[in-house]
């Protein structure tokens, strides 16, 4: 069967399934019950055609995912936060996540980057041969990125989350395999993904190996730098490895496939059968399995409220259930004072401007 295309992330107590460009995202609240928050997301690709060119698509598939996964992780992690609940503009929380992202970058810079570029440096005098060197920087570097990932999984919340990645492979095994999309059937299936996020980090870390063994300059500083802005390009050329992957069964490329799949097994720890159940309803939010089971795209037809005047989705009549509109009635807003509605009133005023501009791309 053709790969479904759909693709997805755990977050805290759930799971994000994103298909295209729709993307919902199903978590197990407190109280037990599953919430689905759905919307758009626009890739850079769409935007900025130049970034459909190979290599270049996977930079900005890169930066997509890291802005979406991050925005998915925050919604998530809304349920399960205990301090006092506080509204705050977009504005603000755009601020919150930027700075959140900055720290994140320069920690990963720093860690995967960084450390085993100058640990090998303190070799240099004992080891002349640079291609050596850059081999043992690039072993140094997966064994930190091993290690690093070995170390988490002891975290009660990360196991969780590695739990929910397991069922996200799962249920996507399961559609792409051609079973009915049941926890049952789900259950048997594999917890690997040859498109999964873990084997695109260790052929990025595979590939900064082989990239720097033949870029060799004099100046530290410039290797350094040059080990830092080219990452980006490291990344696009995984994401091509990943993207023929995913829709090969080419036995060399299966062989080449194997590394990231074992290491999965750190990553995706079996889920139990309500797990399995938040990662359907993702998966059902946006994808319809039945129609991509009988040869279709699996893309679900529906209508969209744009200021009110309905708009067609796929030019074919949806059914009730799948008609939707814009809206942020499952954010938490207390609305008992003058700012609340301020805070609402500009929520509508953003909000409108993005509908305006799908409605004019």
């Amino acid at each position: 069967m053709k790969p479904s295309g759909i693709g997805g992330q755990a977050v805290i107590e759930g799971v994000m399934m994103r298909n295209k460009s729709d993307y919902a995202i199903a978590v197990r609240t407190p109280d037990r019950e599953i919430k689905i928050y759905k919307d758009v997301y626009n890739n850079i690709s769409d935007r900025i055609k130049l970034f459909k060119v190979p290599v270049l698509r996977g930079i900005a598939a890169f930066i997509d995912s890291l802005v979406l996964g991050m925005r998915t992780l925050s919604y998530s992690a809304e349920f399960y936060d205990d301090s006092p609940k506080k509204t705050r503009s977009r504005k603000k929380e755009s601020v919150s996540m930027g700075i959140t992202f900055a720290i994140s970058i320069l920690i990963v810079i720093g860690l995967f980057v960084a450390l085993p570029f100058f640990l090998t440096e303190l070799f240099k005098d004992k080891i002349t041969s640079y291609a050596l060197r850059s081999v043992i920087e690039g072993v140094i570097r997966l064994v930190i990125f091993i290690l690093y990932i070995r170390l988490i999984t002891l975290m009660r919340d990360i196991r969780r989350v590695f739990m929910y990645h397991g069922a996200e492979h799962k249920v996507i095994n399961c559609v792409e395999k051609g079973f009915e999309l049941t926890v049952e059937n789900a259950k048997r299936q594999s917890k690997e993904h040859k498109r999964c996020g873990t084997s695109f980090l260790l052929y990025v870390v595979i590939l900064s190996m082989i990239f720097f063994v033949f870029i060799h300059v004099p100046q530290v500083w410039l290797r350094m730098l040059l080990r830092i802005v080219l990452v980006p390009l490291i990344a696009g050329v995984a994401y091509e490895f990943i993207r023929l992957a995913g829709r090969s069964d080419n036995a060399f490329v299966n062989i080449l496939s194997r590394p990231g799949m074992w290491l999965q097994g750190l990553t995706t720890i079996e889920p139990d059968k309500a797990m399995l159940e938040v990662a359907i309803a993702s998966v059902e939010s946006v994808f319809d399995w039945r129609e991509y089971q009988s040869g279709g795209s699996g893309r679900i037809l529906r209508k969209r409220n744009i200021e009110n005047k309905e708009e067609d989705f796929y030019n074919e009549e949806p059914e009730e259930d799948d008609i939707f509109s814009y809206s942020f009635e499952d954010i938490d807003i207390e609305e008992d004072d003058e700012e609340d509605k301020d805070v609402m009133q500009a929520l509508d005023d953003l909000f409108g401007k993005y509908r305006n501009e799908d409605e004019n791309p």
